[in-house]
């Protein structure tokens, strides 16, 4: 792809807009960088290079006008079809100047964690590795980088901006209802999802969950080399979990991995290490020079973290388990009971079967935010539950109902909006919050039972 001397117009000013106008300009590109939003709310605007055209607090200029548009994952393909010649978002750029081999991840939940374990993985077995996209860090820093292999986080959004992008390896870990607000429907979503497989050839490979009925159907339409994991069953080339280890298998060809000494809580991050680990194995890589990883990885904040053990309840934060089907996984992660912390601004999804769970595993439930009726309403007759005003008042609540043994689990199955800034902002009030009552243990430790 060249964009020397093109027109460029490059749509949302966040951190992937910034680097994609930037990216465009250094390349001899002509760039209009555009957001709705006045320039108060935007941050580091002087990061842009001198001579990108900047246009902020109005509407954007017509895509029709410019060579190519690249949109930010948050601009929605109805906001430039039909007007933009050609697009681009940064993921599909990236694919195209990058010239080294591509992982891609993506699923419903999950993609941060397994990105994250793939580049650990492929960096102890010794290549230069680096996990970009979605999890933060710009895909087009790593362009032009010493590296090996890079390691690349998408999304749905990221991927409705790609026409070419064919990444070496490709993973879906799982699909289920999320998103349905941009994409309008379930099977749009999906059909999102599945773009990550579209231009792979036969000698590239695609990555699935056996145990996802979505990801397995994915795998007619994949002209890839498919491999598939599972922690439910043998699978004849892939991954799959046995008796606390995961065996690699490729026909008669098997090697047995230990997990002692995996640090990540949760059934759903076996999941994300049994994919990362197909996916180191069909890198090449023996996975036997990279499973050494594992025992230092802690995980990523926000994500089954495990924020305090007091008076023997262990408090979780899963503020990431933005879905009903992230909150799901996060229940099904834990044997002992669970006092589980839901609520906030409801995406539109139902909670039914999240609701089946939770009877099964949850001794109580404390829900906050918007969403707080809706759940109660699913959960009612089930799971007893309280009411509370805020994340702060659901952590005191679910202490005096937990007891030496459970684990406190902030799972929200909702955005984050109606309260906090972010999924992040919200588990930072929740370690808060635990940490409060840590250091007043001694006192709650003489009360809470009898209070329960």
């Amino acid at each position: 792809m060249d964009v020397s001397d093109k027109s460029v117009l490059v749509l949302g000013l966040g951190m992937s807009g910034r680097s994609a106008a930037n990216f465009c300009a250094a390349r001899g590109a002509k760039v209009t960088a555009a957001d709705e939003a006045p320039a108060s709310d935007l941050s580091e605007l002087d990061s842009l290079a001198s001579g990108i055209a900047v246009s902020v607090g109005c509407e954007w200029p017509d895509p029709a006008d410019f060579d190519l548009v690249v949109p930010s994952p948050g601009i929605a393909a109805s906001r430039y079809e039909g007007r933009a010649k050609h697009v681009a978002g940064d993921i599909e750029l990236a694919g195209a100047f990058l010239q080294i081999p591509i992982v891609a991840v993506t699923g419903t939940n999950g993609k941060s964690t397994t990105v994250s374990l793939v580049e650990v993985m492929l960096q102890h077995a010794g290549l230069r590795a680096k996990a970009a996209g979605n999890l933060g860090t710009p895909a087009l820093t790593l362009v032009g980088a010493p590296l090996d292999v890079a390691v690349l986080e998408v999304s749905s959004f990221q991927l409705e901006a790609t026409r070419d992008f064919a990444p070496r390896v490709a993973a879906v870990l799982n699909i289920s209802p999320d998103h349905l607000d941009r994409h309008g429907s379930f099977e749009a979503y999906r059909d999102a999802k599945a773009a990550i497989f579209a231009n792979q050839r036969p000698d590239d490979v695609a990555v699935l969950n056996a145990d996802d009925a979505e990801c397995r159907d994915l795998a007619a339409s994949c002209a890839a080399r498919v491999i598939f994991t599972s922690r439910r069953g043998p699978t004849e080339d892939g991954a799959f979990l046995d008796s606390g280890a995961i065996v690699v298998r490729h026909g008669a060809e098997t090697q047995r991995l230990s997990l002692d000494g995996l640090q990540l809580a949760g059934v759903h991050n076996l999941e994300n290490v049994l994919a990362a680990v197909a996916i180191v194995d069909s890198l090449g890589v023996d996975p036997t020079a990279a499973i050494g990883a594992l025992r230092d990885f802690p995980g990523l904040p926000h994500r089954c973290e495990v924020i305090a053990t007091v008076s023997d309840v262990r408090f979780i934060n899963d503020s990431k388990a933005t879905n009903p089907g992230a909150a799901q996984s996060s229940i099904e992660g834990f044997d002992e009971p669970v006092v589980w912390l839901a609520g906030g601004r409801g995406k539109g999804l139902a909670f039914d079967r999240l609701a089946d769970v939770a009877a099964t595993r949850v001794k109580a439930a404390v829900l906050y935010g918007e969403s707080a009726p809706q759940l109660e309403d699913a959960l009612a007759g089930r799971v007893p539950v309280d009411r509370a005003k805020d994340l702060g008042a659901a952590v005191t609540a679910a202490w005096q109902r937990a007891e030496p043994g459970d684990v406190v689990l902030l799972a929200p199955a909702c955005a984050s909006f109606d309260q906090f800034k972010s999924f992040t902002d919200r588990g930072d009030h929740f370690r808060a919050a635990v940490q409060d009552l840590d250091s007043n243990r001694a006192s709650h430790s003489s009360t809470h039972h009898r209070e329960s």
